[in-house]
C-alpha cells in the first residue's frame, strides 16, 4: 500500500492542473514570460538587417575570391550552350546575378561578346541566382519539419528558372537557326529600339545607405588578408556571412511565428499571398525598393518553414521578385550605356522571366509542375541530409564544370 501510495502521489505531482503530462514547455512558461509583442517588431527588423548584412558580405566574399576568376570564364565562351553553364558557374561562385550580366552587358556594349552569345550566360545567372536562398534553407537543417518546407520552398525558384531556360533555350537556339535571329534577341531588339531614345534614371538603393556604411570598411579590411594569390579575407567574409544568416533565420522564424498569430497572419494570408497576383506584385515592388530578388525570396523561407505561408503561396511571390530584378537592369542599361547591342541583351532578362511568368503562373495545373516536384525534392532532403548538399553541389557547381571541362577538352583534340 506505501508503495502504491507513493507511485499514485508521484503520478499526482507530475500531472498539469489541466490533468495533463508536464511538458518542457510547461516549465518554459512557468520559468519565464513570453517576449511581448511590441519588442519582437524591432527584434524582427534588427534581424533582417543582420540578414541583408550577412547576404551582402557572404555574396561580398564570394566576389574577392572569384570575381577575376568569373571574368576570365565569361571571356573565353563561344558556344551557346556551354554559355548557358558557364552563366550558372559564374553566378553561383560570386552569388550575384548582377554581377554577372553587367559583365556580360560591359562585353556587348564594346563589341567583344555578340549578343547571341550573351544571352544564354543572362539565362544561366537568373538560374545561379536562386542558389542563395537554396544556402538559406540550410539554416533550418537541424530541425527536420521546418527543413523539408524550407528547402522546397528555396528550390521551387531553382525548379522554375531551370524549367523554362528548359524550354526558351532550346527555342532561341532552334528560332536563330531557321530565322537567323532568336525569340528572345528579336523580341528585345525590337524593343530596344523604341527605349534606347527615351533615356532612364537609376533607382536609389536604400540598401546600400543602411548596409553599405557598416560593410565597406569590413569588406575593405578583410580584402587585405591575402595568402600568396589567395584572398583569405573572402573565406572568412563568406563564412561570417553565413554565420550571420542563421541567426538572422533563427529569430526571424521564432518572432515572426509569435508575431503573425492572429490579425498580422491572416493580412498575409488573407490579403497579400491569398491572391496570387498581389502576391506577384507584392514580390515585385519588394524586389524594385531592396534591388535584389536574392534578399527578396531568401526573406520568405523562414515563413513558410514556420507554417506562416504554404509554397503554393510564395511561388508568385518569387516570380514577381524575378522580374523586379531585371527592370533594375534594364533601368541601369539605359542611364549606363547608350549602346543598343547591350540593351537588347538587358532586355532579354526581363522577357525570359515575362515569358516564364506567362507560360506557369496563370494556370493552376502548371504552377503545379515546379511545385510539387520540389516537395517532392524537399521530403527526400529532410530524409538524408546529404541528397541536400548534393543538389546543391552538382546543379551549381559540377555539372557546369563537367560541361565547361569537357567542351575545352573537346576543343583542344578537335
Amino acid at each position: 500500500m506505501p508503495i502504491a501510495y507513493i507511485d499514485n502521489h508521484k503520478l499526482l505531482c507530475c500531472r498539469s492542473p489541466g490533468g495533463g503530462k508536464v511538458t518542457s514547455k510547461d516549465k518554459k512558461k512557468d520559468s519565464g514570460k513570453e517576449i511581448p509583442i511590441w519588442l519582437r517588431v524591432p527584434l524582427i527588423l534588427l534581424a533582417i538587417y543582420l540578414f541583408i548584412l550577412s547576404i551582402k558580405l557572404m555574396g561580398g566574399g564570394f566576389k574577392m575570391m572569384g570575381s577575376d576568376f568569373s571574368d576570365g570564364l565569361i571571356q573565353t565562351t563561344d558556344n551557346p550552350f556551354v554559355g548557358l553553364f558557364i552563366g550558372i558557374l559564374a553566378t553561383a561562385i560570386v552569388q550575384s546575378s548582377s554581377m554577372t550580366t553587367s559583365i556580360v552587358v560591359v562585353m556587348v556594349g564594346s563589341g567583344t561578346l555578340p549578343v547571341y552569345l550573351g544571352i544564354p550566360i543572362v539565362l544561366g545567372a537568373n538560374v545561379g541566382t536562386s542558389v542563395t536562398a537554396t544556402l538559406v534553407s540550410l539554416t533550418h537543417v537541424t530541425r527536420p519539419k521546418e527543413f523539408k518546407k524550407a528547402f522546397s520552398a528555396a528550390i521551387v525558384h531553382d525548379n522554375f528558372n531551370i524549367m523554362v531556360v528548359m524550354l526558351l533555350f532550346p527555342l532561341e537556339v532552334l528560332t536563330r537557326w531557321i530565322f537567323g535571329i532568336g525569340y528572345l534577341e528579336f523580341t528585345a531588339s525590337l524593343m530596344s529600339d523604341s527605349l534606347a531614345s527615351t533615356g532612364g534614371f537609376e533607382l536609389l538603393d536604400p540598401m546600400d545607405i543602411i548596409v553599405d556604411p557598416i560593410l565597406d570598411p569590413i569588406k575593405d579590411q578583410l580584402k587585405t588578408i591575402v595568402v600568396g594569390d589567395f584572398v583569405l579575407g573572402g573565406l572568412i567574409a563568406a563564412i561570417v556571412g553565413f554565420i550571420g544568416l542563421i541567426i538572422a533565420m533563427r529569430i526571424i522564424s521564432t518572432n515572426a511565428k509569435k508575431l503573425s498569430e492572429g490579425k498580422a497572419q491572416a493580412l498575409l494570408t488573407k490579403y497579400v499571398f491569398k491572391i496570387t497576383a498581389v502576391a506577384f506584385l507584392f514580390g515585385l515592388i519588394i524586389t524594385l525598393i531592396v534591388q535584389s530578388s536574392s534578399v527578396t525570396t531568401s526573406l520568405c523561407i523562414p515563413f513558410v518553414a514556420g507554417d506562416i505561408l504554404t509554397i503554393e503561396q510564395v511561388f508568385p511571390y518569387m516570380l514577381g521578385a524575378n522580374i523586379g530584378t531585371t527592370i533594375t537592369a534594364v533601368l541601369a542599361a539605359l542611364v549606363a550605356d547608350d549602346s543598343q547591342a547591350a540593351l537588347t541583351l538587358a532586355l532579354t532578362h526581363s522577357l525570359f522571366n515575362v515569358t516564364g511568368c506567362i507560360i506557369f503562373l496563370p494556370f493552376k495545373f502548371m504552377r503545379k509542375i515546379p511545385i510539387e516536384f520540389s516537395k517532392r525534392v524537399g521530403e527526400k532532403a529532410a530524409e538524408k541530409k546529404r541528397w541536400a548538399a548534393l543538389y546543391i553541389i552538382i546543379i551549381f557547381f559540377l555539372l557546369p564544370i563537367f560541361v565547361i571541362v569537357l567542351w575545352r577538352v573537346l576543343n583542344m583534340i578537335m
